[in-house]
């Protein structure tokens, strides 16, 4: 009797790859050393994660509403959620003990960060929307779900490394 095996061939649209790949840029910025240089790398890479998801869809890009928006979502997060950002950046200016703490916790939160961030702006794009009509504000229950849900991605990405 021959032995097989099979394998799940997991297929990813477009619009997966995009965030995946974000997340890991995210993570990889989150690492970086220098208080809150890392801060600034991570939204660059979410800017242009959504300028690569308002392509997929042809839905019009401008940097500014896009900066505006995200800073407008970030913004809505508790209080805990952007302390801990905060806080996961500002740690590493702590000698030695902060860097290590730092670039262990913080590419978890960018990861997680930028996943809540790429679902939102995929469905939004998908359904029709674009930048101009994109209400941060109602999406706070949204933002904290999918929050959540990056955490544990981000816990996958770092369980199969």
């Amino acid at each position: 009797m021959e032995n097989t095996t099979t394998t799940a061939v997991v297929t990813r649209t477009p619009a997966e790859k995009i965030i995946k790949n974000h997340v890991l840029v995210s993570m990889g910025f989150g690492a970086l050393p220098i208080p809150f240089v890392d801060i600034a790398a991570i939204t660059g890479t979410q800017i242009s994660m959504i300028s690569k998801l308002a392509k997929q869809h042809n839905v019009p890009f401008s940097k500014k509403a896009a900066s505006s928006a995200l800073m407008a979502l970030v913004g809505g997060l508790s209080s805990q959620t952007l302390a801990t950002g905060t806080l996961g950046s500002s740690i590493k200016a702590i000698p030695f003990v902060g860097a290590i703490v730092g670039a262990v916790t913080y590419p978890a939160i960018a990861g997680a960060t930028t996943y809540a961030v790429g679902q939102l702006f995929e469905r939004h794009f998908a359904e029709g929307g674009n930048l101009f009509d994109f209400k941060p504000t109602a999406k706070k229950q949204e933002m904290a779900e999918e929050l959540k849900k990056g955490e544990e991605e981000v816990a996958a990405i770092q369980k199969n490394k």
